[in-house]
């Protein structure tokens, strides 16, 4: 029986001819899977299979280019102008089908979101206004030209049904090509194709009529747009009733309500933003057309989507990165295994990569996952994950995420395995991770993982702090076969003055104080903290939420460098706006003393004058945030004493996405 807190999520509904056997959709997501000429693959197969395998409802293919080279996205789309890509896109089709979910295809333009540098042309648009995504300046579209961009629309829905695809879905969000009519900050059109909310919806419109000449009146039309553009002058939820309106009228069959263009300064990806935090765009859309409507955006939770259905605020709910770190979460949460679902974290490492793509159209970047690492290996995975031929005894050093991936990869393929973990608790310095403020869906993590460990059947012995003496005993006692030392990273202390005498009374690390193990009255007032990484940005940000006044100290010109693009902003633009936080950069630490720091600073650093001051800044603490070593203690005394693997970032300090697809691939060879 279905949990009854899940159970509206599998109501079955009709849509056009189609029925989805749950309403969870998978949203569209670029993958960089396809070839540089357009075409399908068996590793895209393959991705898209699995989750359909999961149980989505409908999987909603990504945005397939119907125009190129001028409208292409990014250097790996899928093409689906020409009936050259059709047996392509029929084997994808039929594999999404045979696992019994409905497919979809999203149909796009990139307009002036496309880059010269991939398509070889000048990017065009509704109007000549230059893009601040792109740093470039489209070209205007002619009347004519438009009229015949509606019949690529067409003639690729067409070829979309012809490959057996289930339904299409136009992207008219995020600032491509449809989002540009749309919007008045992009279209001052004179012609039929501009003017009011009404007329600028006028080429959506004709796309959706004259695709519904092409397929027919049952064919299965979703249109994606920006419900909020989240942009100074840009359309509000006002604007997009009037056009959701317009857009059911032409034959529309789903509103798909997401928000938001690239350029928009409200963030809408990262673990900060609230969970489910724009559902109330399509609410907004539910009081004007009679159409499903799909929720999506932030919502990696099956009880919340759940929720979302049963309380009518949606009648279908989109799951993109939900997907990607866990393909089969549908029917887990069908089956009430709950505990079992890996959840996304909202780490947005899958979009950094693809930015990283579209940036350098040389790159090969493809969509990842730091908590997946099958995501673009599920045609491999038969091969990976067998059973082991002769099972081994395995010892693991190392309860954080990298010990822990390799001990559930190693249980799946049938070893026994046992960690030792020096600390009271599994999860390493992921539990440090979702200490800072906005960092809880880390715990999700550490939750999965740990579940796993005790599911799987994985001995554990965590406060147990092992020498190489005692790691030697254990395996020649205990008869082990293989030896995994995961025992992670430590803070780099700086050899500088007035560090070392005053560690532990007025100067700490920023481990020690996210851990809980530095007393708050032992934090002063004033707070310095030196080292703008991740770590002394989120420990910036958790001093100041207890009301210290911090000054962050950075050598490099810009902070948090080694956060994502998708991230950074988000978190520069926070801490800028914190009242009690101050940023230093180009900015080096010279002593400690007892009224607070020496610095030495970069004069006249924005003219790039390369001078240098001293300074003081006053402190009651010093935070240390300079980075992490590798701790090799374990491994210099086993050298040449016994045979082991090293992971994570005991081999070099990293992210999460590094320690799990370490964790993975060890599992996979030992």
């Amino acid at each position: 029986m279905i949990p009854e807190e899940v159970a509206a999520l599998f109501e079955p509904i009709k849509i056009g001819d189609v029925e989805l056997r749950s309403r969870i959709v998978m949203a569209p997501m670029g993958t960089g899977f396809a070839t540089r000429d357009g075409f399908v693959t068996d590793r895209m197969i393959a991705y898209y299979a699995e989750r359909a395998k999961g149980g989505a409802g409908m999987i909603t293919v990504e945005a397939s280019c119907v125009d190129s080279p001028v409208g292409r996205l990014g250097p790996h789309d899928i093409l689906v102008d020409d009936d050259k890509f059709i047996p392509g896109l029929s084997k994808l089709a039929e594999a999404i089908k045979k696992e019994g979910a409905v497919a979809s295809l999203q149909l796009a333009h990139g307009g002036r979101y496309s880059r010269s540098y991939i398509t070889g042309t000048q990017p065009v648009a509704p109007s000549p206004i230059p893009s601040r995504y792109t740093k470039e300046t489209p070209r205007e579209l002619t009347t004519e030209e438009v009229e015949a961009i509606i019949d690529k629309f067409a003639d690729a829905a067409l070829r979309a049904k012809r490959a057996g695809f289930d339904a299409v879905e136009l992207m008219g969000s995020t600032g491509y090509l449809i989002s540009q009519f749309l919007s008045s900050l992009t279209n001052k059109r004179t012609d039929r194709f501009g003017g009011d909310a009404a007329a600028r919806a006028t080429f959506a419109v004709e796309i959706i009529q004259r695709i519904r000449e092409k397929v027919g009146s049952q064919f299965p039309i979703s249109f994606k747009f920006s419900v909020n553009e989240y942009l100074p002058g840009g359309n509000t939820i006002e604007d997009s009733k009037i056009i959701a309106r317009r857009v059911e009228e032409a034959g529309a069959s789903i509103i798909h309500a997401w928000a938001g263009w690239h350029e928009s300064p409200v963030p809408m990806l990262p673990m900060s933003v609230e969970r489910g935090a724009f559902v109330h765009l399509a609410e907004a859309m539910k009081e004007v057309v009679s159409i499903p409507v799909i929720a999506v955006g932030r919502i990696n939770d099956v009880k919340l989507a759940a929720r979302i259905i049963r309380e009518k605020r949606a009648d279908l709910v989109a799951m993109g990165r939900a997907f990607l770190a866990d393909p089969h979460f549908p029917n887990k949460a069908k089956e009430g295994r709950f505990d079992e679902i890996r959840m996304c974290i909202g780490c947005c490492r899958c979009f950094d990569n693809v930015m990283r793509a579209l940036a350098d159209p040389r790159s090969e970047a493809t969509i990842t996952c730091s908590l997946n690492a099958e995501v673009g290996r599920e045609f491999e995975l038969a091969e990976k994950l067998k059973r082991a031929e002769k099972p081994k005894k395995v010892l693991i050093v190392g309860g954080g995420p990298a010990g822990m991936e390799t001990a559930r990869v190693l249980k799946l393929r049938g070893h026994e395995v046992k960690i030792l973990e020096e600390d009271e608790k599994l999860g390493g310095n992921l539990l440090l991770a979702a200490v800072p403020p906005y960092k809880s869906e880390i715990n999700n993590i550490i939750q999965y993982l740990t579940t796993q460990m005790r599911k799987l059947g994985v001995a554990v012995e965590t406060s147990r702090k092992v020498t190489a003496d005692e790691v030697l005993r254990l395996m020649k006692e205990d008869g082990y076969d293989e030896l995994v030392i995961a025992v992670g990273a430590s803070p780099i202390i700086p050899e500088v003055s007035g560090v070392a005498e005053r560690l532990g009374k007025s100067v700490f690390t920023a481990v020690d104080v996210l851990a809980g193990r530095v007393p708050e009255d032992k934090i002063g007032e004033g707070v310095v903290v030196v080292g703008g990484g991740m770590i002394g940005c989120e420990t910036a940000e958790f001093l100041a939420a207890k009301g210290r006044n911090v000054t962050i100290v950075e050598m490099k010109r810009r902070i948090a460098e080694d956060i994502g693009p998708t991230t950074r902003w988000v978190v520069v633009k926070r801490l800028r706006e914190t009242p009690n936080i101050q940023i230093m950069t180009s900015t080096r630490l010279e002593g400690v003393t007892d009224r607070g720091v020496i610095v030495e600073v970069e004069a006249g650093a924005e003219a790039g004058s390369g001078s240098r001051e001293r300074r003081e800044i006053e402190a009651a603490t010093v935070v240390l945030a300079v980075g992490m070593r590798r701790n090799e203690e374990l491994q210099n005394a086993l050298r040449d004493k016994v045979k082991f693997v090293e992971i994570g970032d005991c081999v070099e300090p990293r992210k999460i996405l590094e320690a799990i697809h370490d964790g993975w691939r060890v599992g996979c060879e030992l």
